[in-house]
């Protein structure tokens, strides 16, 4: 009987260790968001790993995942980390139950990891590696109190199970709270909600007859917010209101400017329509929208502060410490270049920059469009290097002429006769003058384009296709207002944007 019971025991620890590991790091988890959510820091032990993950992904894998993933690109990353930590959590806790030491050991070095990646983040502050060591404290306490509860006596098992079940709701409960007091302690939505818009006294122009062409399958003309791409490194939105924003604006000035969010409503407000890219969009791909966005024009502000003639770089740093360069020439030369506080007639969505973020048209968004932006500064492409140029991606990256079919859609299958062949074309700051259809590589075929709005805009076209029975292969072109027609030759994303035709295979029935 004695025997069998042992037997037993030493079949069920593996098991009991696992299972110890992986609750114990759930309650460290919980306690290390609790204890972020107490010093109002988006530092917790998943976010600073995620956000030093980030940043040393090669930019190969980073590619990948935008391409496969698009903006659940996040989601797919902090769900690997937390099943990475529950292997090791779970290792841990088997290690554990023969070799103790060694394995709380393992448990503490968990924590200690998060706390040394939270010091590598670019706004750091000593109290960020507290909720780390905080897990890493009850990670070691919590797997050593759920061993010692199977060492002895015949309860151990009921002990156990207990213990293992007090613990759980412990981690449960501590993630919650430690949400709550974040959200508490910076009400965003609040913040957003009591904004009230100020009218523009420069307000954008109605859409000229003809600007949409109402053919089904093609993108609106206008992107609704919620349905506007996003594309950055953060993990966790950051959360700031409109009372806590401030925004210096210094360097290679004759004088420094500090704007509160009151100050900067109390200047000129204006609209403007602008189309944004992202540069990691590729052939034919959906990271492109347009917007109506209202805020202040920045040239004038620059001009305010006095910018220093050798400055050719505009370097915006978000809260969060991301930093994006733009050239000074691009805010200066009249093209719309705004510190928007709004789009499509809304407070920005915070996931978009709430409450201030940059939109430079005619720039991918990686050297223009600085989301939650606190910090201006004037300085020179040769001596600073901001995020993204760090990592290989060119200094200056003006929008390449680019076009869509977005109907039909790729694969899909449709009747012989008449189909209409549609979609999108944009060439920021130049604007586009023609869009060209072609089947099978046979004559390219000129489409109508919508009526023109501005140059900083994307336009519509269609083209009503006679189509035969068969496999087909559907081909678009564009030409900016100057004439210049999109290359053939094909580019991925890296360094400075994707190029190429894109190609869409129908069968028609």
């Amino acid at each position: 009987m004695t025997k069998q019971s042992d037997q037993e025991k030493a079949e069920l620890r593996p098991v009991r260790g696992a299972l110890s590991g992986l609750v114990t790091a759930a309650l460290a988890l919980g306690v290390a968001e609790l204890a972020a959510g107490a010093i109002g820091r988006s530092v917790a032990p998943a976010i600073v790993v995620g956000g030093a993950a980030i940043d040393r992904t090669p930019r190969w894998l980073k590619e990948f995942a935008i391409e496969q993933f698009g903006e659940k690109d996040k989601i797919v990353l902090l769900s690997g980390i937390f099943v990475t930590v529950a292997l090791l959590a779970a290792v841990i806790g088997v290690i554990a139950t023969r070799w103790r030491r060694i394995g709380l050991t393992g448990a503490a070095c968990l924590g200690l990891i998060a706390a040394l990646a939270a010091a590598t983040r670019p706004q750091f502050e000593p109290i960020d590696v507290v909720p780390s060591l905080v897990a890493a404290v009850v990670a070691v306490l919590g797997l050593a109190w759920l061993l010692s509860l199977t060492a002895v006596g015949h309860s151990a098992g009921r002990r156990a199970v207990l213990g293992t079940s007090l613990l759980a709701l412990a981690a449960m409960a501590t993630g919650v709270a430690g949400r709550q007091i974040q959200n508490l302690r910076t009400d965003v939505a609040a913040s957003r909600r009591a904004l009230r818009l100020p009218r523009p006294a420069l307000p954008a122009a109605s859409l000229p007859e003809g600007a949409e062409l109402n053919v089904p399958g093609v993108s609106s003309f206008y992107t609704k917010p919620a349905d506007f791409y996003r594309v950055d490194t953060a993990l966790s939105v950051p959360k700031l209101t409109t009372d806590e924003w401030k925004l210096r604006i210094h360097g290679m000035v004759g004088e420094e400017l500090t704007l509160s969010f009151d100050d900067l409503l109390a200047r000129p407000i204006v609209e403007h329509d602008i189309t944004m890219t992202c540069v990691s969009n590729e052939v034919g791909g959906g990271l492109v929208g347009t917007a109506r966005w209202l805020g202040v024009e920045l040239a004038p502000l620059l001009r305010e502060v006095g910018v220093d003639a050798k400055s050719d770089q505009l370097v915006g740093t978000s809260v969060d410490g991301m930093t994006i360069g733009t050239p000074v020439s691009a805010v200066l030369d009249g093209r719309s270049a705004l510190l928007a506080i709004a789009m499509n007639g809304e407070p920005l969505l915070p996931e978009h920059g709430f409450p201030c973020r940059m939109v430079v048209a005619g720039l991918y968004g990686y050297v223009s469009a600085t989301k939650w932006l606190v910090d201006l500064e004037l300085s020179r492409f040769d001596a600073f290097d901001p995020y993204w140029v760090r990592r290989g991606w060119d200094q200056q990256a003006p929008i390449k002429t680019s076009s869509r079919i977005d109907t039909p859609r790729p694969l899909s299958r449709v009747k012989a006769g008449r189909i209409a062949v549609a979609g999108v074309a944009w060439a920021q700051h130049r604007g586009i003058s023609q869009v060209q259809v072609r089947v099978d590589g046979g004559a390219w075929q000129e489409a109508r384009l919508s009526a023109e709005v501005n140059d900083d805009l994307w336009r519509q076209w269609v083209w009503e296709w006679d189509a035969p029975s068969g496999s087909h292969t559907l081909q678009v072109r564009a030409a900016d207002s100057s004439g210049e027609i999109q290359t053939e030759d094909r580019a991925e994303p890296f360094p400075n944007g994707s190029s190429g035709w894109q190609s869409v295979l129908v069968t028609v029935e």
